[in-house]
């Protein structure tokens, strides 16, 4: 499953993106986890589209985009900024989940007057020292075994037991993104994520800005999202039952009227 049919020169890499959406509908930029492209986000497409003109767009080492190491996340942020300056658009809503929601933040915080509101989903703000242990290993994992063996154990993180019980066989784009990353695509973006450190910055930001965690997450948890809205001044918060990681996935009724809720009072 792979989306991206455009490619630009920006920040000194390639970045492969796509557009949905009518040229009168304001833009939407949405950005996607680790270990996956925009491809995942296939179940918001038919509700964003029809308020939105929606740009979705293949992080550094990610489905089309090529392995490119960010250093940290104003890196990353760079990339979505080029991409914007490429596009000629000025303002633009923002959306991202896990890795996404990270750079979502990098935005908010430096880069808050290209942006109308911000959606922050599944993700946190700092990423503790043991924390920094585990994405090293994971790395090291598909270094050694290749990216097939963290399937099994992301699904687990990502949906509830129940979900990849009774509804398994739905996860299986999700799956085949995962199996589908670069390597070391996935490795450069561990190291990024290990970086992350920004939970000082987010009383500054003076966007609207709506975080939104599945209940049973296990890596960016409810409390990882409650310490983001409590630091963002006027921030909103959506917890979805039901779900855990990829709460746009397991829940994306829920997730979508939260999303264009949201969005469209701003």
């Amino acid at each position: 499953m792979t989306v991206a049919t455009h490619s630009a020169k920006v920040n000194g890499t390639e970045i492969a993106y796509c557009i949905d959406g009518s040229d009168d509908n304001p833009w939407l930029v949405m950005s996607h986890s680790l270990a996956a492209h925009s491809g995942m986000w296939a179940p918001q497409m038919t509700a964003l589209t029809d308020r939105f003109r929606v740009l979705r767009f293949d992080t550094r080492g990610h489905g089309g985009s090529p392995v490119n190491k960010a250093a940290d996340f104003s890196v990353m942020a760079g990339d979505v900024i080029g991409l914007l300056d490429h596009l000629g658009i000025d303002r633009t809503y923002f959306a991202g989940l896990s890795m996404g929601g990270m750079i979502g933040q990098q935005l908010a915080i430096h880069h808050g007057d290209r942006l109308n509101a911000v959606v922050l989903c599944d993700t946190t703000s700092v990423i503790p020292p043991d924390y920094a242990d585990m994405f090293a290993q994971r790395a090291q994992t598909a270094r050694d075994e290749g990216m097939q063996a963290l399937v099994a154990p992301t699904l687990e993180r990502w949906f509830t037991p129940e979900y990849l019980a009774e509804r398994g066989d739905e996860a299986q784009p999700v799956a085949d993104m995962i199996a589908g990353t670069p390597v070391e695509g996935y490795a450069d973006a561990c190291g990024t994520i290990t970086t992350l450190d920004m939970t000082g910055g987010l009383p500054s930001v003076a966007v609207p800005v709506l975080v939104i965690v599945g209940e049973h997450d296990p890596g960016t948890p409810v409390a990882a999202a409650q310490a983001i809205h409590a630091a963002i001044p006027g921030s909103e918060m959506k917890i979805i039952e039901d779900a855990s990681h990829f709460s746009n996935w397991q829940q994306p009724e829920v997730f979508n009227d939260s999303v264009t809720g949201f969005l469209g009072r701003y």
